[in-house]
């Protein structure tokens, strides 16, 4: 069975808040990057909390037919991430979340965010996803970034590049 992207990222974000991960964020990466459609992005408590996040993730896609292509990180669990190919779980210990700031990497990508569990649905995606894009043109972006994250953001810039060409 082949589900759409933003029903994968549904399936991330509501799986997420059913073994309540904190402060989920879907990020639109179609227009910004070759990479993958969207990025969800989830914080856990703990190595243990991250690995039942990812865990639960994993299962309710299966459950859908939708297997991921690969998965990284699970051993030191700081930082798990989940491939499904168009649709990338990006499972992180608070501190480890706050280091590679994701969220400000992309800026310029929509984004959308989701406090309250299970209120992840295709509507509110599209709604926030568009205020987002409102909020976007509105205020500059900044430039910063921990100096990591540039790193993995020129590395993907380069290897998107080699692709294109």
């Amino acid at each position: 069975m082949i589900i759409e992207s933003i029903r994968k990222a549904l399936v991330m974000a509501n799986a997420a808040s059913d073994k309540k991960g904190i402060d989920i964020v879907t990020i639109k990466m179609r227009k910004i990057s070759g990479i993958c459609d969207y990025f969800v992005v989830i914080s856990g408590t703990s190595t243990t909390h991250v690995r039942a996040i990812s865990d639960n993730i994993v299962r309710q896609l299966r459950e859908k037919g939708v297997n991921p292509r690969h998965v990284e990180g699970e051993r030191e669990a700081s930082w798990i991430l989940v491939d499904f190919g168009d649709v990338v779980g990006h499972i992180f210990l608070e501190k480890t979340r706050k280091y590679y700031d994701l969220e400000e990497l992309w800026a310029k990508a929509p984004q959308a965010s989701f406090e309250e569990p299970g209120l992840a649905t295709k509507r509110s995606v599209k709604k926030a996803v568009k205020r987002s894009v409102k909020k976007s043109v509105k205020k500059p972006v900044k430039k910063s970034g921990s100096k990591p994250a540039r790193k993995v953001a020129n590395k993907i810039r380069k290897q998107s590049r080699k692709k294109s060409k």
